[in-house]
Protein backbone atom coordinates (compact mmCIF):
# COMPACT_ATOMS: atom_id res chain seq x y z
CA UNK A 1 0.00 0.00 0.00
CA UNK A 2 1.41 3.37 -1.06
CA UNK A 3 0.48 6.27 1.26
CA UNK A 4 0.60 9.99 0.52
CA UNK A 5 0.09 12.55 3.29
CA UNK A 6 -1.07 16.14 3.12
CA UNK A 7 1.40 18.97 3.59
CA UNK A 8 -0.06 21.57 5.94
CA UNK A 9 0.79 25.24 5.72
CA UNK A 10 3.81 26.81 4.07
CA UNK A 11 6.22 27.33 6.96
CA UNK A 12 8.59 24.47 7.70
CA UNK A 13 7.53 22.48 4.64
CA UNK A 14 10.98 20.98 4.08
CA UNK A 15 11.22 19.69 7.65
CA UNK A 16 7.64 18.43 7.48
CA UNK A 17 8.28 16.57 4.22
CA UNK A 18 11.48 15.06 5.59
CA UNK A 19 9.75 13.85 8.76
CA UNK A 20 6.94 12.29 6.73
CA UNK A 21 9.42 10.53 4.45
CA UNK A 22 11.39 9.22 7.41
CA UNK A 23 8.12 8.00 8.97
CA UNK A 24 7.54 5.80 5.92
CA UNK A 25 5.22 7.95 3.80
CA UNK A 26 5.67 7.50 0.04
CA UNK A 27 4.64 10.97 -1.03
CA UNK A 28 3.03 14.28 -0.19
CA UNK A 29 0.17 16.21 -1.68
CA UNK A 30 -1.31 19.67 -1.48
CA UNK A 31 -4.80 21.10 -1.92
CA UNK A 32 -6.00 24.48 -3.14
CA UNK A 33 -6.51 26.29 0.16
CA UNK A 34 -5.03 29.42 1.75
CA UNK A 35 -1.70 28.91 -0.07
CA UNK A 36 -0.67 28.22 -3.64
CA UNK A 37 -1.02 24.53 -4.46
CA UNK A 38 2.39 24.24 -6.15
CA UNK A 39 4.66 26.23 -3.80
CA UNK A 40 4.90 23.63 -0.98
CA UNK A 41 5.68 20.91 -3.53
CA UNK A 42 8.51 23.01 -4.97
CA UNK A 43 10.07 23.08 -1.51
CA UNK A 44 9.33 19.40 -0.79
CA UNK A 45 10.99 18.34 -4.05
CA UNK A 46 14.34 19.17 -2.49
CA UNK A 47 13.83 16.48 0.16
CA UNK A 48 13.99 13.68 -2.40
CA UNK A 49 12.46 10.24 -2.39
CA UNK A 50 8.86 11.46 -2.29
CA UNK A 51 6.05 11.40 -4.82
CA UNK A 52 4.53 14.86 -5.27
CA UNK A 53 0.90 15.50 -6.16
CA UNK A 54 -1.50 18.41 -6.45
CA UNK A 55 -4.76 17.12 -4.99
CA UNK A 56 -6.10 19.18 -6.53
CA UNK A 57 -5.04 22.23 -8.53
CA UNK A 58 -8.16 24.11 -9.62
CA UNK A 59 -8.01 23.91 -13.39
CA UNK A 60 -10.29 26.46 -15.00
CA UNK A 61 -8.76 29.69 -13.66
CA UNK A 62 -5.37 28.51 -14.99
CA UNK A 63 -4.22 28.47 -18.60
CA UNK A 64 -3.01 25.09 -19.94
CA UNK A 65 0.40 26.59 -20.76
CA UNK A 66 0.81 27.74 -17.15
CA UNK A 67 -0.23 24.32 -15.87
CA UNK A 68 2.06 22.56 -18.33
CA UNK A 69 5.11 24.58 -17.25
CA UNK A 70 4.39 24.02 -13.55
CA UNK A 71 3.82 20.30 -14.05
CA UNK A 72 6.87 19.86 -16.26
CA UNK A 73 9.10 21.74 -13.81
CA UNK A 74 7.92 19.64 -10.87
CA UNK A 75 8.43 16.48 -12.90
CA UNK A 76 12.05 17.58 -13.34
CA UNK A 77 12.51 18.64 -9.71
CA UNK A 78 11.11 15.37 -8.35
CA UNK A 79 13.01 13.11 -10.72
CA UNK A 80 9.84 11.92 -12.45
CA UNK A 81 7.70 11.51 -9.33
CA UNK A 82 5.13 14.26 -9.91
CA UNK A 83 1.41 13.82 -10.58
CA UNK A 84 -0.68 16.72 -11.81
CA UNK A 85 -4.04 16.39 -10.06
CA UNK A 86 -6.72 18.70 -11.46
CA UNK A 87 -10.18 19.61 -10.20
CA UNK A 88 -13.12 21.69 -11.34
CA UNK A 89 -14.23 23.12 -7.97
CA UNK A 90 -17.87 24.29 -7.93
CA UNK A 91 -19.57 27.02 -9.93
CA UNK A 92 -19.84 29.56 -7.09
CA UNK A 93 -16.13 29.36 -6.28
CA UNK A 94 -15.01 29.50 -9.91
CA UNK A 95 -17.27 32.36 -10.94
CA UNK A 96 -17.29 34.46 -7.75
CA UNK A 97 -13.86 33.81 -6.20
CA UNK A 98 -11.73 33.23 -9.28
CA UNK A 99 -13.80 35.25 -11.74
CA UNK A 100 -13.49 32.51 -14.35
CA UNK A 101 -15.94 30.63 -16.59
CA UNK A 102 -17.58 27.38 -15.46
CA UNK A 103 -19.92 26.50 -18.32
CA UNK A 104 -19.90 22.83 -19.43
CA UNK A 105 -17.30 21.84 -16.82
CA UNK A 106 -16.92 18.20 -17.94
CA UNK A 107 -16.32 19.13 -21.58
CA UNK A 108 -13.99 21.93 -20.50
CA UNK A 109 -11.95 19.58 -18.31
CA UNK A 110 -11.67 16.96 -21.05
CA UNK A 111 -10.45 19.60 -23.50
CA UNK A 112 -7.97 20.99 -20.97
CA UNK A 113 -6.44 17.52 -20.55
CA UNK A 114 -6.17 17.21 -24.33
CA UNK A 115 -4.51 20.62 -24.53
CA UNK A 116 -1.97 19.62 -21.87
CA UNK A 117 -1.15 16.44 -23.76
CA UNK A 118 -0.63 18.41 -26.97
CA UNK A 119 1.71 20.84 -25.19
CA UNK A 120 3.70 18.01 -23.58
CA UNK A 121 3.97 16.23 -26.93
CA UNK A 122 5.27 19.41 -28.59
CA UNK A 123 7.92 19.84 -25.93
CA UNK A 124 9.00 16.21 -25.87
CA UNK A 125 8.95 15.41 -29.60
CA UNK A 126 9.33 18.78 -31.28
CA UNK A 127 6.08 18.34 -33.22
CA UNK A 128 4.38 21.63 -34.10
CA UNK A 129 1.92 22.77 -31.48
CA UNK A 130 -1.48 23.09 -33.12
CA UNK A 131 -4.28 22.63 -30.61
CA UNK A 132 -7.65 24.16 -31.50
CA UNK A 133 -10.61 23.52 -29.21
CA UNK A 134 -13.80 25.17 -28.05
CA UNK A 135 -12.18 26.59 -24.90
CA UNK A 136 -8.43 26.54 -25.51
CA UNK A 137 -6.29 27.42 -28.50
CA UNK A 138 -2.51 26.87 -28.59
CA UNK A 139 -0.82 27.26 -31.98
CA UNK A 140 2.57 28.78 -31.18
CA UNK A 141 5.59 27.30 -29.39
CA UNK A 142 8.89 28.91 -30.30
CA UNK A 143 12.21 27.42 -29.06
CA UNK A 144 12.65 30.26 -26.58
CA UNK A 145 9.64 29.11 -24.58
CA UNK A 146 9.93 25.34 -24.95
CA UNK A 147 11.72 23.47 -22.14
CA UNK A 148 12.44 20.66 -24.58
CA UNK A 149 12.20 16.94 -23.83
CA UNK A 150 11.73 15.96 -20.21
CA UNK A 151 14.07 13.05 -19.36
CA UNK A 152 11.34 11.59 -17.15
CA UNK A 153 8.59 12.00 -19.71
CA UNK A 154 5.36 13.95 -19.38
CA UNK A 155 3.81 13.85 -15.89
CA UNK A 156 0.60 11.83 -15.48
CA UNK A 157 -2.66 13.74 -15.24
CA UNK A 158 -5.24 12.74 -12.63
CA UNK A 159 -8.70 14.27 -12.25
CA UNK A 160 -10.55 14.73 -8.97
CA UNK A 161 -14.21 13.85 -9.43
CA UNK A 162 -17.38 13.02 -7.54
CA UNK A 163 -20.28 13.09 -10.02
CA UNK A 164 -20.83 10.32 -12.57
CA UNK A 165 -20.16 12.39 -15.70
CA UNK A 166 -16.78 13.74 -14.61
CA UNK A 167 -15.80 10.41 -13.05
CA UNK A 168 -16.57 8.64 -16.33
CA UNK A 169 -14.67 11.32 -18.28
CA UNK A 170 -11.65 10.91 -16.00
CA UNK A 171 -11.56 7.17 -16.68
CA UNK A 172 -11.93 7.81 -20.39
CA UNK A 173 -9.31 10.56 -20.80
CA UNK A 174 -7.00 10.89 -17.78
CA UNK A 175 -4.34 8.69 -16.19
CA UNK A 176 -6.06 8.43 -12.84
CA UNK A 177 -8.98 9.39 -10.63
CA UNK A 178 -8.63 11.22 -7.33
CA UNK A 179 -11.61 10.17 -5.21
CA UNK A 180 -12.83 13.15 -3.24
CA UNK A 181 -12.36 12.88 0.55
CA UNK A 182 -16.07 13.41 1.26
CA UNK A 183 -17.01 9.88 0.25
CA UNK A 184 -17.90 6.51 1.75
CA UNK A 185 -17.35 2.84 1.03
CA UNK A 186 -20.94 2.51 -0.21
CA UNK A 187 -20.67 5.53 -2.52
CA UNK A 188 -17.30 4.32 -3.82
CA UNK A 189 -18.68 0.92 -4.81
CA UNK A 190 -22.19 1.90 -5.88
CA UNK A 191 -21.48 5.19 -7.63
CA UNK A 192 -17.79 5.85 -8.31
CA UNK A 193 -16.55 2.49 -9.55
CA UNK A 194 -19.44 1.87 -11.99
CA UNK A 195 -18.72 5.26 -13.58
CA UNK A 196 -15.02 4.37 -13.81
CA UNK A 197 -15.84 1.09 -15.54
CA UNK A 198 -18.14 2.89 -17.98
CA UNK A 199 -15.41 5.37 -18.87
CA UNK A 200 -12.79 2.67 -19.35
CA UNK A 201 -15.17 0.70 -21.56
CA UNK A 202 -15.91 3.75 -23.73
CA UNK A 203 -12.19 4.31 -24.25
CA UNK A 204 -11.36 0.63 -24.72
CA UNK A 205 -8.94 0.81 -21.80
CA UNK A 206 -7.96 -1.80 -19.23
CA UNK A 207 -8.43 -1.29 -15.52
CA UNK A 208 -4.70 -1.80 -14.96
CA UNK A 209 -3.98 1.20 -17.21
CA UNK A 210 -5.90 3.52 -14.88
CA UNK A 211 -5.19 4.48 -11.26
CA UNK A 212 -7.86 5.08 -8.62
CA UNK A 213 -6.60 6.99 -5.59
CA UNK A 214 -9.05 7.43 -2.69
CA UNK A 215 -8.44 10.33 -0.35
CA UNK A 216 -9.60 9.50 3.15
CA UNK A 217 -10.19 11.90 6.01
CA UNK A 218 -8.41 10.68 9.14
CA UNK A 219 -8.91 11.60 12.80
CA UNK A 220 -6.41 10.15 15.25
CA UNK A 221 -4.17 11.03 18.17
CA UNK A 222 -1.72 9.58 20.65
CA UNK A 223 -4.18 9.92 23.55
CA UNK A 224 -7.94 9.71 23.97
CA UNK A 225 -8.10 13.47 24.50
CA UNK A 226 -6.19 14.07 21.27
CA UNK A 227 -8.46 11.69 19.39
CA UNK A 228 -11.56 13.46 20.68
CA UNK A 229 -10.13 16.82 19.62
CA UNK A 230 -9.35 15.41 16.18
CA UNK A 231 -12.88 14.07 15.85
CA UNK A 232 -14.32 17.47 16.80
CA UNK A 233 -12.24 19.16 14.08
CA UNK A 234 -13.33 16.48 11.62
CA UNK A 235 -17.01 17.07 12.41
CA UNK A 236 -16.49 20.74 11.53
CA UNK A 237 -14.77 19.79 8.28
CA UNK A 238 -17.53 17.36 7.34
CA UNK A 239 -20.16 19.97 8.14
CA UNK A 240 -18.50 22.34 5.68
CA UNK A 241 -18.30 19.68 2.96
CA UNK A 242 -21.87 18.49 3.53
CA UNK A 243 -23.26 22.01 3.18
CA UNK A 244 -22.18 22.08 -0.48
CA UNK A 245 -24.82 20.91 -2.98
CA UNK A 246 -22.16 19.08 -5.00
CA UNK A 247 -21.72 16.58 -2.14
CA UNK A 248 -25.44 15.90 -1.66
CA UNK A 249 -25.25 12.59 -3.62
CA UNK A 250 -22.92 11.12 -0.99
CA UNK A 251 -25.39 11.97 1.75
CA UNK A 252 -28.30 10.67 -0.35
CA UNK A 253 -26.58 7.30 -0.75
CA UNK A 254 -27.10 6.81 3.00
CA UNK A 255 -30.50 8.47 3.35
CA UNK A 256 -29.03 11.65 4.86
CA UNK A 257 -30.13 13.99 2.06
CA UNK A 258 -32.14 16.27 4.39
CA UNK A 259 -28.91 17.29 6.14
CA UNK A 260 -27.47 19.17 3.17
CA UNK A 261 -30.03 22.01 2.91
CA UNK A 262 -29.97 22.44 6.70
CA UNK A 263 -26.20 22.84 6.72
CA UNK A 264 -26.31 25.03 3.62
CA UNK A 265 -28.73 27.40 5.37
CA UNK A 266 -26.40 27.64 8.38
CA UNK A 267 -23.42 28.38 6.10
CA UNK A 268 -25.30 31.24 4.45
CA UNK A 269 -25.99 32.66 7.91
CA UNK A 270 -22.29 32.41 8.77
CA UNK A 271 -23.04 29.99 11.62
CA UNK A 272 -20.01 27.82 10.90
CA UNK A 273 -19.44 26.79 14.51
CA UNK A 274 -22.85 25.12 14.71
CA UNK A 275 -22.49 23.03 11.58
CA UNK A 276 -20.19 20.40 13.06
CA UNK A 277 -22.71 19.59 15.76
CA UNK A 278 -25.05 18.21 13.09
CA UNK A 279 -22.51 15.56 12.10
CA UNK A 280 -23.48 12.63 14.30
CA UNK A 281 -21.33 9.61 15.13
CA UNK A 282 -22.78 7.51 12.31
CA UNK A 283 -21.94 10.11 9.68
CA UNK A 284 -18.52 10.79 11.20
CA UNK A 285 -17.43 7.14 11.24
CA UNK A 286 -18.95 6.34 7.84
CA UNK A 287 -17.04 9.09 6.03
CA UNK A 288 -13.86 9.45 8.12
CA UNK A 289 -11.41 6.89 9.48
CA UNK A 290 -11.25 7.58 13.22
CA UNK A 291 -9.52 6.00 16.21
CA UNK A 292 -6.04 4.83 17.11
CA UNK A 293 -3.53 4.53 14.26
CA UNK A 294 -4.20 0.77 14.11
CA UNK A 295 -7.97 1.34 13.97
CA UNK A 296 -7.53 4.02 11.30
CA UNK A 297 -5.41 1.67 9.19
CA UNK A 298 -8.04 -1.08 9.48
CA UNK A 299 -10.79 1.30 8.38
CA UNK A 300 -8.74 2.56 5.44
CA UNK A 301 -8.02 -1.02 4.41
CA UNK A 302 -11.71 -1.88 4.61
CA UNK A 303 -12.52 1.10 2.36
CA UNK A 304 -9.96 0.45 -0.38
CA UNK A 305 -9.33 -3.31 -0.47
CA UNK A 306 -9.70 -4.53 -4.03
CA UNK A 307 -10.02 -0.94 -5.29
CA UNK A 308 -6.71 0.84 -4.84
CA UNK A 309 -3.13 0.29 -3.75
CA UNK A 310 -2.52 4.01 -3.17
CA UNK A 311 -4.33 6.27 -0.69
CA UNK A 312 -4.09 9.90 0.33
CA UNK A 313 -4.43 10.61 4.05
CA UNK A 314 -6.14 13.92 4.73
CA UNK A 315 -6.53 15.37 8.20
CA UNK A 316 -8.73 18.19 9.51
CA UNK A 317 -5.89 19.15 11.86
CA UNK A 318 -2.19 18.30 11.53
CA UNK A 319 -1.24 14.80 12.66
CA UNK A 320 2.23 14.15 14.03
CA UNK A 321 4.41 12.37 11.44
CA UNK A 322 5.10 9.60 13.96
CA UNK A 323 1.36 8.83 14.15
CA UNK A 324 1.07 8.83 10.37
CA UNK A 325 4.03 6.45 10.37
CA UNK A 326 2.08 4.13 12.67
CA UNK A 327 -0.86 4.20 10.24
CA UNK A 328 1.50 3.39 7.36
CA UNK A 329 3.12 0.55 9.28
CA UNK A 330 -0.27 -0.96 10.12
CA UNK A 331 -1.44 -0.66 6.52
CA UNK A 332 1.60 -2.65 5.41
Amino acid sequence: MKVLAALSGLTGVVAQARELRDAGVDGVFTFEGPHDVFAPLTLAAGVGGLDLMTNVAIAFPRNPIHLAHQANDHQLLSGGRFILGLGTQVRTQIEKRFGAAFDRPVDRMVELVSALRAIFESWNTGVRLDFRGDYYRHTLMTPTFSPGPNPYGAPPIFIGALGPLLTRAAAEHADGLLVMPFSTKRFLHQNTLPAVRAGLDRAGRRAEDFTVVPEIIVATGATEAQRQAAEAATRTLLGFYASTPAYAPVLAAHGWQDLQPELNALSKQGRWAQMGALINDEILHTIAACGTPAQVAARIRDRVDGVADTVCVYQAAPIAPALIGEIVANLR
